[in-house]
């Protein structure tokens, strides 16, 4: 197969852009007996080892409903404001933010558990300062795997959807959570967890509480 070339005369398999993926897609379709071939050149141009963090804003119904969405809007402007020093410190990319949610990437499972403790610990200085009602608290899933990275926008993989549960849906208020992946990358790292099982639509799944 002749490779694309871009405008730029960069090749278009060595870019991670939607329009490249679009393109891999597209071939596929149209060549359903190249499909293995295929996916070994997306996972090429697009699959990356990383650690995932999932951030999810707590409160947003109650504050809505009380103060409408301009005050939310703000609440997460201010979590944005409070957050991104302490991913930027750990060498992590925010890759989305979307509504009450933020996702992040870091290159090890160690730096996105200090990146989202210094979150955590920012908030528990922050809040004492603001009115009761209108505090910041973050749930935290962190993950580890083969992930597809599109233009550092979009993630996609088993990993990203099981840390999205974690976060959103097991953290409570404060509370950091590392999936089994994740946990078996913290190496050396000195960490207090706690190993939880819950079950989920019939399924058992484990997954590790960091403990102050």
């Amino acid at each position: 197969m002749n490779e694309a070339i871009s405008d730029n005369n960069e090749p278009l398999a060595q870019r991670n852009t939607r329009a490249n993926l679009a393109k891999f897609l597209s071939e596929m379709i149209e060549q359903p007996e190249r499909r293995v071939e295929i996916s070994e050149s997306i996972d090429e141009v697009f699959g990356q080892d990383k650690a995932l963090v999932v951030l999810d804003m707590s409160g947003f119904t109650r504050t809505t409903q009380r103060h409408g969405i301009v005050s939310f809007l703000l609440m997460i402007h201010q979590m944005k404001l409070l957050a991104m020093p302490c991913i930027a410190a750990q060498g992590g990319l925010l890759i989305k933010a979307e509504a009450d949610n933020l996702l992040c990437l870091f290159d090890t499972v160690p730096v996105a558990v200090r990146a989202s403790l210094d979150i955590v610990s920012r908030l528990e200085t922050v809040n004492p300062l603001l009115p009761e009602d209108r505090r910041l608290y973050a749930s935290i899933g962190i993950g580890y795997g083969r992930i597809l990275n599109i233009e550092d926008k979009d993630l996609f993989g088993d990993e990203v959807n099981l840390v999205s549960k974690i976060g959103e849906d097991l953290a409570g208020k404060g509370e950091v959570l590392l999936s089994t992946a994740a946990h078996a990358q913290l190496g050396e790292m000195p960490l207090n967890v706690r190993e939880e099982v819950v079950s989920i639509s019939g399924l058992s799944l484990t997954y590790y509480a960091v403990q102050a």
